[in-house]
């Protein structure tokens, strides 16, 4: 399990984030038009997974609108950002965002996805949602890089995460 801090209090999540080098593993998450997408759905795209707690808190719209503005630099890559906040949250903010080049994805049915990667929080006030994490994934399916941010209230390091693309 991972220990990380929200506003400086300790925390854990139920796991660890997948290792650099492994095959990522397999998830099924819902799209805001409430589809669902695997990822099979994916193949042959480079993945940047932007995970948090929740689209309406300021480090979690911030990096959203941070990658939204990076992805539209990357070849072959998808920025897709998690939570399990309800699809409709998530469709409303990109709208009013204007945000074109992020595709929002919701864990709320299951948790499995939270579960399998090791970020749904275990303790504390954001217990059961998802904790701030960057995974980056090959066209393989080949984990790349993680970033664990220590502090939830902090966002993540974006240029390690594309410099994993490079």
């Amino acid at each position: 399990m991972a220990n990380v801090t929200l506003g400086g209090t300790p925390v854990e999540t139920i796991g660890n984030l997948p290792k650099i080098g492994s095959k990522a593993p397999n998830f099924k998450l819902t799209g805001t038009d409430l589809t669902d997408k695997t990822n099979d759905d994916f193949k042959g795209s480079r993945l940047v997974l932007n995970i948090y707690p929740s689209i309406d808190t300021g480090t979690c719209a911030q990096s959203t609108r941070t990658f939204n503005e990076k992805a539209s630099q990357l070849e072959n890559t998808r920025v897709l950002c998690i939570s399990k906040d309800l699809p409709f949250a998530m469709s409303r903010f990109c709208g009013a965002e204007g945000l074109n080049n992020v595709e929002s994805f919701t864990d709320y049915k299951t948790g499995d996805f939270g579960t399998t990667y090791g970020v749904t929080f275990t303790t504390g006030a954001f217990e059961t949602l998802l904790s701030r994490c960057v995974v980056v994934i090959d066209t393989d399916g080949t984990v790349l890089h993680t970033e664990q941010v220590n502090e939830i209230a902090d966002e993540p390091n974006y240029e390690a995460a594309l410099n994993a693309l490079k």
